[in-house]
């Protein structure tokens, strides 16, 4: 008799929202792989329409308390082009200077409090702050930078209130930025260290032939602009993106899937992709490091998006320092008026996690009519369930532990934008009928 196994995985959790995992086999064939998002769907779409066009950036942020500003960013610009405003290029240096925080405080929160553990053996990251407490003290220094440019910009480092169509409701005075650079010289020369380190761990050895996707500038590292581009070729502007990719729903997840057209294929965006379309565009010091620790050869094992991040928070904090040396808090308007009309217009900005693309229609009274939010996750979600449907079949000989934590560790990669917790996965296998629990919480 064919041996059917079931491999379920009752709640993820250290990833931001509320999501399961089950794969079917039998024999050694995959016959099923479901990456439930079961978490209720919170209608943000829905809940803009008929409000003040004003209240988007407020509202939006709440979508994610770990990366409030890219939602705010990708709203704000694309209500802009709705409306034809034209803002300073002091607001939108002001603005990139702001999403360098959030890259900051994001990927080294991941980093080092989700990520690391994984590769040094520790079940949490308090445990590894005990043998580590370098790399740890300084994870967590680095952040706090990451945090201080928000609460300087943003008013707060969570769900940020300065943020406003238009510019910012009050821009920062020249004198407090500066007083970060002391901060972003140590962390000029820290984080290569932590790097330099992470480089030495064991990386598992796991590659896929990904379609990579992410925004494209010719001449720097992409934040609030870009093109969208593939690494097959495909360049297109902003406004084309619903005519290439499209979100479609899976019964087994209450989040949609986005796949690419005409074929409804499955791509990556987010760090990796990032780096693979656009690292010739990284500032000196992280295109410096990501030689010596990547190489020039093609990365095709997003377990290496460890080290991307981290090459990504050196990136960000080369840009703020320039961006703060060269500030003068006077001489452009913090806020551009938002004229009354109606219109249409769309944006993508570059999360920490990868391309996220707003779509709003706003009538002649400034309010919402139709708003599209598409994040990273989802279009991640279909990568990560064709990543585990190729992982799957070299762990069949594993125990449930084993093939537990190497599930975990793959979707870890990506810093599913599902739920912050302490702990992961409980785990049950089903084997000829019979239900065994040797997977406790990890």
């Amino acid at each position: 008799m064919t041996e059917v196994r079931k491999f379920s995985v009752g709640a993820l959790t250290r990833v931001e929202g509320e999501g399961a995992l089950e794969i079917h086999l039998r024999g050694s064939q995959v016959e099923r792989i479901e990456l439930r998002i079961y978490e209720p769907p919170r209608f943000f779409e829905a809940l803009l329409r008929g409000r003040d066009l004003r209240e988007v950036p407020d509202i939006v942020a709440r979508i994610c308390g770990i990366c409030p500003v890219a939602y705010q960013m990708s709203a704000c610009q694309a209500l802009e082009k709705a409306l034809g405003m034209t803002l300073p290029p002091e607001i939108s240096h002001l603005r990139r200077l702001l999403y360098c925080g959030e890259w900051i405080e994001s990927h080294t929160l991941h980093m080092i409090m989700l990520h690391a553990p994984d590769f040094l053996g520790f079940e949490n990251s308090l445990e590894m702050a005990r043998k580590h407490p370098d790399l740890f003290d300084s994870g967590l220094r680095i952040r706090k930078l990451g945090n201080d440019l928000l609460t300087i910009l943003g008013g707060r480092a969570i769900h940020p209130i300065n943020i406003a169509v238009g510019g910012f409701y009050r821009t920062p005075s020249a004198e407090r930025l500066r007083g970060l650079l002391h901060e972003i010289v140590w962390a000029k020369t820290k984080l290569p260290e932590l790097l330099r380190q992470m480089a030495d761990w064991n990386f598992p050895q796991f590659e896929q032939d990904y379609q990579f996707v992410s925004l494209h500038e010719p001449h720097e590292y992409p934040l609030n602009t870009g093109c969208v581009a593939a690494s097959d070729g495909l360049s297109i502007p902003i406004e084309d993106y619903e005519q290439h990719f499209r979100e479609v729903h899976q019964p087994h997840s209450t989040a949609l899937q986005s796949l690419r057209l005409p074929s409804l294929t499955t791509y990556l965006v987010g760090p990796l992709a990032r780096f693979q379309l656009c690292r010739s565009q990284l500032t000196p010091a992280a295109a410096s490091l990501a030689n010596q620790l990547l190489g020039s050869v093609p990365l095709r094992n997003n377990a290496f998006s460890l080290l991307v991040r981290g090459i990504e928070v050196l990136f960000a904090i080369e840009t703020a320092e320039t961006l703060i040396r060269c500030y003068r808090d006077h001489g452009f308007p913090c806020r551009v008026e938002i004229p009354r009309r109606s219109g249409w217009g769309c944006h993508a900005t570059e999360a920490p996690r990868g391309l996220l693309y707003h779509r709003y229609e706003v009538d002649e009274q400034g309010q919402i009519s139709t708003a599209t939010i598409i994040p990273p996750t989802s279009q991640n979600q279909a990568q990560i369930e064709s990543d585990l449907r190729a992982l799957v079949p070299s762990l069949l000989s594993a125990s449930d532990a084993e093939a537990t934590r190497a599930c975990e560790n793959l979707i870890r990669h990506y810093d599913p934008c599902i739920s912050c917790a302490t702990h992961f996965l409980r785990v049950r296998w089903r084997q000829n009928g019979t239900l065994r629990r040797e997977g406790e919480p990890v």
